[in-house]
C-alpha cells in the first residue's frame, strides 16, 4: 500500500512540474498584464478623406490603396477611413477616430486643415498627418505630407504645349489655394515654354466632388479650340476626362495614373505619390520615429513625376520631358512657385 501511495504522489508532483514549469512555448510579454502570452499589439492609423471621398479615383483613393497595401504586407498596421460628405464632417470623423484610440490619423487635403489643426492642439498626445497643407507644420504633432506638384505639373505642361496642334489648352482647377495654385502654375509654364504663342483656358470648378460642371467646363473648352486639357480637381477632374474622351482630344491627369479612366485619350497624368507618403509616415509612428513638420516629396525622392503610361508621348516630346526632369533634379532647372513669377495663370 505504501509503494502505491509513494507513486501516485510521484506522479501527482510530475504532473504538477509539467502544469507549472514551460510547457508553453508563447512567449511572454510583459506590456499585455491581462493576456502575457501574445504579443500581437496593432498599430491603428485612421484616414479621413475630404469630399472627394475615397473612390474618388485620386488622392484620396490612392492613399487609401497606399494603406491597404501596407497593412497587407505587414499585418501588425490596422487601417481604416471615414468618409467626408460635407466639411462638417471633417471634425466629427476625426473626434471618431480619436476617441477609438487610434495611433496616427491622416488627413487627405488642404480643406481639412483647420480641423487638423483644432484637433491637434485639443489632444497634443495624439499623432496627426496632413496631406498637402503646411500651416500645421508649427504643432509638434502634425507632420505635413507636402508635394512638389509644380514639378510634375511642368512636365505634363511640357507634353500638352508640345501635341496641341490648336495652340490652345486647357486647365481645370478644383479650388483656389497656395497649394492648388502650383499645379496651374507648373503646368502653364510648361506649356508655355514648349509652344510660347499657345492660348490657356483656365477654369476654378469651386469643387473636388463636382464631376458635371468638369465635363461642362471642358467641353466648352472643347467648343474654343482646346485640344488638350489638364485637371487638378480630384472628382470634379472625372467630368473633364469623360469629356476629352467623349469628344476625342487629350486629357491630363492628376495625382495617380489615369490613363485606365479613358486609355485612348488620357495623354498622361502628373503624379503625386501620396500613398507611399501615407505608408512612410505610418511606418515611422510604429518604429517610433515620427516627426512633426513638413516632409516634402519631389522628383528627386520620386515623390512626383510623369505616369508611367507613356505609349501615347511621342518618343522626341518624352526626351524633352526626361531631360527636363533630369535638370530640376540636379538644379540646374527650377519651376516657378508664385504668380509673380507666371503672370499668365489667372486662377490665383
Amino acid at each position: 500500500m505504501k509503494k502505491i501511495l509513494a507513486l501516485i504522489l510521484a506522479l501527482v508532483m510530475a504532473l504538477a512540474l509539467v502544469a507549472c514549469g514551460g510547457g508553453s512555448n508563447t512567449p511572454s510579454n510583459p506590456d499585455n498584464p491581462e493576456n502575457p502570452g501574445t504579443t500581437d499589439t496593432k498599430i491603428k492609423v485612421g484616414m479621413v478623406t475630404d469630399v472627394g471621398g475615397v473612390n474618388d479615383k485620386s488622392f484620396n483613393q490612392t492613399s487609401w490603396e497606399g494603406l491597404e497595401a501596407l497593412a497587407k504586407e505587414d499585418p501588425s498596421f490596422e487601417v481604416n477611413y471615414l468618409e467626408s460628405k460635407t466639411d462638417a464632417d471633417y471634425q466629427t470623423n476625426i473626434n471618431t477616430f480619436i476617441d477609438e484610440g487610434y495611433d496616427l490619423i491622416i488627413c487627405v487635403g488642404y480643406m481639412l486643415a483647420d480641423a487638423t489643426k483644432a484637433a491637434a492642439q485639443a489632444n497634443p498626445n495624439q499623432k496627426f498627418a496632413i496631406i498637402d497643407d503646411s500651416t500645421c507644420a508649427d504643432l509638434p504633432n502634425v507632420a505635413c505630407l507636402m508635394f512638389a506638384q509644380e514639378q510634375a505639373s511642368y512636365l505634363v505642361g511640357l507634353v500638352a504645349g508640345s501635341v496641341t496642334e490648336s495652340k490652345t489648352v486647357g486647365y481645370v482647377q478644383g479650388m483656389v489655394s497656395d497649394s492648388m495654385n502650383l499645379f496651374g502654375i507648373g503646368y502653364i509654364t510648361g506649356v508655355l515654354e514648349a509652344c510660347p504663342d499657345a492660348t490657356v483656358l483656365q477654369y476654378n470648378a469651386n469643387s473636388f466632388g463636382d464631376s458635371a460642371g468638369g465635363a461642362t467646363a471642358a467641353k466648352d473648352m472643347i467648343t474654343k479650340g482646346a485640344d488638350v486639357i489638364y485637371h487638378a480637381a480630384g472628382g470634379t477632374g472625372m467630368g473633364v476626362i469623360e469629356a476629352c474622351n467623349e469628344e476625342g482630344i487629350w486629357a491630363i491627369g492628376v495625382d495617380t495614373d489615369q490613363s485606365i479612366l479613358a486609355p485612348d485619350h488620357v495623354i498622361t497624368s502628373a503624379m503625386k505619390r501620396v500613398d507611399v507618403a501615407s505608408q512612410d509616415i505610418s511606418k515611422a509612428v510604429k518604429d517610433g520615429k515620427f516627426e512633426a513638420g513638413v516632409h516634402l516629396y519631389d522628383l528627386s525622392n520620386g515623390g512626383v513625376d510623369l505616369a508611367p503610361t507613356r505609349d501615347h508621348i511621342p518618343a522626341d516630346v518624352l526626351a524633352t520631358v526626361e531631360a527636363a526632369k533630369e535638370a530640376i533634379i540636379k538644379g540646374e532647372k527650377t519651376v516657378p512657385t508664385s504668380t509673380a513669377d507666371c503672370p499668365a495663370f489667372t486662377l490665383g
